[in-house]
């Protein structure tokens, strides 16, 4: 809804899945603008953000650097300036520093599509060693330079640009819930929950953050503290499926196994063809004794994503209590094959 006199407009775009990136127009100023996200609702007041959603799940959010913003501006006019012609245009065939910096803020913004990681690694760097030097341009590089390098797995060098971008705000609730979930990748379990507890202090709202939390509380066996983290980001985005899968996990291992299964039901009515959902209910299936219910689950995923290890193993289990031994021990092999640990995880989820 636009009125170019109004001052009541507004703009609501319900998001899924995938990337995106959103520059905010005239209707963000001039009114209410909101994007709805899988983990939360994001109030536009005239950033440009951008959201990468991962394979495993994982959400992280850059603010991209405009090169619209005032501040920026002069920085680009000094950029310009420095070693031009008094006209601001570059000699024959070379770009001036203005276009240098421009197209380095492309880059860190992800905008090559081609280049992957390695592009936008190239362009936060340039941003960041040249003389565009406005705090809000150097934090929002190191965050976006943090952001590529956990995409190659390079989570140390993430964190140290995680760091320089909360040294520059300490407020940057994004770079904190971004180190969160290096830490998490890392296995250092305790910092992860420092970062998503500081990115919770900073906005109550943040849905992503604690079910990022309940994530690390489940690797702590702490399955209690996961269910109250899950408990929060269930009434904050109640239409979000992953919540309810990860309560439904967590109330598993409690052995709480209706109101798991209850939660799985819900997970799966949210989100239907999501493999993890469906693994997730085989194993309440497992754990109740279910063979046949437990192995339809386990199929479905696997149908989904054929190397679930958990699907696999799971399956292979409740074959061979229906005493399908080949059919089990194949599965079984299969999934040791994926995943070397399986069987010591499905010990601890209680299942031999």
């Amino acid at each position: 809804m636009y009125n170019p006199k109004g001052k009541d407009n507004s703009t609501f775009f319900s998001l899924s899945k995938g990337t995106f990136t959103f520059i905010a127009g005239k209707v963000a100023k001039t009114g209410d603008m909101k994007i709805d996200t899988p983990v939360a609702t994001m109030g536009i007041r005239g950033t440009a953000p951008r959201v990468e959603i991962s394979a495993d799940g994982d959400v992280t959010f850059s603010t991209l650097v405009e090169e619209g913003k005032t501040k920026t501006r002069e920085g680009l006019k000094k950029l310009q300036a420095k070693g031009t012609p008094a006209s601001g245009k570059a000699a024959a065939g070379q770009e001036s520093p203005f276009q240098i910096a421009l197209k380095a803020m492309g880059l860190c913004n992800g905008l090559d599509r081609t280049g992957g990681a390695d592009s936008r690694i190239n362009g936060c760097t340039a941003l960041i060693d040249s003389d565009e030097k406005t705090p809000q341009v150097l934090a929002h590089a190191y965050n976006n330079r943090g952001n590529a390098y956990a995409l190659k797995r390079d989570y140390d060098l993430a964190i140290k640009d995680y760091d320089e971008s909360i040294k520059i705000n300490a407020d940057d609730i994004k770079a904190f819930y971004n180190r969160g979930l290096a830490y998490k990748k890392k296995g250092e379990h305790d910092r992860a929950i420092a970062d998503f507890e500081a990115a919770i202090k900073l906005d109550p709202y943040y849905t992503s953050a604690f079910v990022a939390r309940a994530q690390v509380f489940e690797k702590k066996s702490e399955y209690e503290r996961a269910v109250q983290d899950y408990d929060e980001a269930i009434r904050l985005q109640p239409t979000w499926g992953r919540p309810w899968n990860g309560r439904c996990w967590a109330k598993a291992l409690l052995s709480q196994l209706q109101a798991a299964l209850s939660d799985c039901n819900e997970a799966i009515r949210l989100e239907p063809d999501v493999a993890v959902d469906l693994d997730s209910r085989g194993l309440v299936y497992l754990k109740m004794g279910q063979w046949d219910s437990a192995i339809a689950d386990y199929s479905s995923a696997l149908r989904l994503d054929p190397r679930l290890a958990s699907s696999l193993y799971g399956r292979g289990l409740a074959k061979l209590k229906k005493g399908g031994t080949a059919d089990g021990d194949a599965d079984i092999s299969a999934a040791k094959a994926i995943e070397a640990k399986i069987v010591e995880e499905f010990a601890r989820y209680g299942v031999q």
